[in-house]
């Protein structure tokens, strides 16, 4: 490709609604309860599971979002990469990660076989009971805004690091 040529990348879809627009108290609501749920959980970790629900959701606004909340929280480029197969690449987590990630995975593919009981026992291992509680809300909440974000088609690629802290 010569400097003259130029990539043409796919048309950006526009947004089917701008439901925060249309429904602020609801937003503000999610907003209250996003900041309630993080409390007492590490923001690391808590990029982590926010990005694995919004793989498992396909919100591409939300991976967006989190993946650059993640990197400017001091997550590696690495770890990030491979959450899409966290399974396989365990080693690149702690143990209560894992146990984190599992969670994520249980609650947010609930039609599976629901929240199995290993998967919560293992979480509850690694997890005083205030932050196994913060944490089921802060993968609920995620949950919740992939939601949004898939139905009413967000686009990607705007969002800068720390702008809805």
């Amino acid at each position: 490709m010569t400097t003259e040529e130029t990539v043409r990348y796919a048309p950006e879809h526009p947004p089917r609604l701008a439901w925060a627009q249309h429904a602020p108290e609801v937003y503000r609501a999610m907003l209250r309860l996003d900041t309630a749920a993080r409390q007492g959980l590490d923001p690391r970790l808590l990029e982590l599971v926010k990005i694995r629900a919004s793989q498992l959701n396909h919100c591409a606004f939300c991976l967006d979002m989190h993946s650059k909340d993640a990197l400017a929280a001091g997550e590696s480029v690495e770890r990030i990469i491979q959450l899409g197969a966290w399974q396989e690449s365990r080693h690149f987590y702690t143990e209560k990660e894992v146990a984190a990630l599992a969670l994520t995975d249980a609650v947010t593919v609930l039609t599976d076989r629901f929240v199995p009981d290993e998967v919560y026992d293992q979480a509850a291992k690694h997890f005083e009971e205030a932050e196994l509680a913060q944490l089921i809300a802060a993968i609920t909440v995620i949950n919740a805004w992939n939601r949004f974000g898939v139905t009413c088609r967000m686009v990607p690629g705007h969002y800068e690091a720390g702008q809805h802290q």
